[in-house]
């Protein structure tokens, strides 16, 4: 008997010390809850493009002093934000990384809180909008470091806390994004073991969370083609060179790498032009035409080849017009593959679960969009999930996408994301420390 009751003893302590290292994710979560919110909607209202996140990191700053955070630094690539926070407890070190930037979008969805701003984006006037989600990822992240912050002295390890400009590309000759801020010493200053991100996503309903292992969105890249013609009348078409029907007939012998030169039963390869400009009056044929574009592949050599065959098709196609094409492919550095560590994929879905519930976590095929999150997971083991945006009821596949300008996130995708990164941080932390 006396064994029994030492054996119930010993497993209630053993309980109770295990409930101990298991912090209440849905109580520290609820007390941010409101502030998440009120974060992203003023975030949304005030959006800035890449490396102009001024009035956003600012934000983010002064919340991470607040919050008593050590080493906070601005000014990272142009406008970024880190802070560390040092549990007291010993234990790994583990990032957690959001994006802060807008795109070049003028806003259709009627909300209350829409951004109004507006820019010149490459010599044109256009709005300004988070229509990819990075002012719910901001908003999210500065929850999770309050949150995190709150327990302090329990928490066993450090987290830096990464927030990044210019994930959408910094403009025409800058430099940004992930890539500048590992070059500025992000990693070197705080190696983590493991780094985590998010995106909100209207592919997934919310109230859902997706993943996959190895391999999981893909390279992107830019190209640049200038078609040269020769400027006449519009009647007199004969008297110049037509670069704008040079260009239509790239765009469209285009096509046919994708279709008829790579092995898309094997991985996924997608080119896309994305503006064409030229011309400014109805009866003037104009000297030049550009096109730009992005390029997306999962394998190295189709990247290559791809590289190689639209250079190819550009200046064949415009020759034969009489044209001539000046094509940059890829004009700039692109994002390589975003790639999540297996192990460390195998270890972050249950926590996942916990969250959302096992039949609300789905393994997704490959992205074709494209992430610099990449970067850091190229430099320590990385894991990036996505939470659905679309509103429960609504068909995903057929909602506004991320980069339209009638994307639209629920709301409850604010609560998901900021339990999901805390219960995945928190079990890291936990189970290592």
């Amino acid at each position: 008997m006396r064994h029994l009751l030492l054996a119930a003893a010993l497993a209630a302590a053993l309980s109770s010390a295990a409930a101990a290292r298991t912090p209440d994710v849905e109580a520290l979560a609820a007390a941010v809850d409101a502030k998440v919110q009120a974060w992203r909607r003023d975030i949304h209202q005030h959006p800035e493009l890449g490396n102009r996140e001024v009035r956003t990191a600012g934000l983010v700053a002064e919340h991470l002093r607040a919050l008593g955070l050590e080493d906070v630094r601005t000014g990272i690539a142009t406008t970024g934000v880190t802070a560390v926070l040092r549990g007291g407890r010993p234990g790994p070190r583990i990032a957690l990384r959001a994006d802060m930037d807008a795109l070049p979008v003028t806003e259709r969805t009627g909300l209350p809180f829409a951004s109004k701003v507006t820019t010149v984006f490459r010599g044109q006037s256009t709005g300004v909008m988070h229509a990819c989600g990075h002012d719910a990822h901001t908003g999210i992240l500065m929850g999770v470091a309050e949150a995190l912050a709150a327990m302090k002295d329990e928490l066993p390890g450090e987290v830096l806390f990464i927030f990044q400009p210019a994930e959408e590309g910094p403009p025409d000759g800058e430099e940004g994004g992930a890539e500048e801020m590992l070059r500025q010493g992000v990693f070197e200053r705080f190696r983590p073991e493991a780094v985590f991100g998010l995106h909100v996503f209207s592919t997934l309903n919310a109230g859902q969370v997706g993943f996959r292992s190895g391999p999981t969105m893909a390279a992107s890249d830019r190209f640049n083609i200038v078609v040269k013609g020769r400027q006449t009348h519009g009647s007199r078409p004969w008297g110049g060179v037509d670069p704008i029907v040079a260009a239509a007939d790239i765009v469209g012998t285009a096509q046919s790498i994708v279709s008829r030169r790579q092995d898309i039963s094997r991985l996924p390869v997608v080119v896309s032009f994305g503006a064409i400009n030229g011309g400014i009056r109805y009866n003037i044929i104009p000297d030049q035409v550009e096109l730009v574009g992005t390029i997306r592949t999962f394998d190295e050599g189709m990247r290559q080849a791809v590289f190689a065959d639209l250079k190819n098709v550009a200046e064949s196609v415009a020759h034969a017009h009489g044209a001539t094409a000046v094509a940059q492919v890829p004009d700039s550095k692109g994002n390589p593959v975003t790639v999540n560590h297996p192990a460390l994929t195998a270890r972050a879905v249950p926590s996942l679960e916990k969250v959302v519930g096992r039949e609300n976590v789905v393994e997704m095929g490959l992205v074709m969009g494209a992430e610099d999150f990449s970067y850091y997971a190229r430099e320590v083991p990385g894991f990036f999930f996505f939470v659905g945006a679309t509103p429960a009821g609504q068909d995903p596949l057929t909602a506004p996408s991320n980069h339209s300008p009638e994307f639209f996130l629920d709301e409850q995708a604010l609560k998901v994301g900021t339990r999901a990164m805390l219960q995945v941080a928190l079990d890291y932390l936990h189970e290592a420390g």
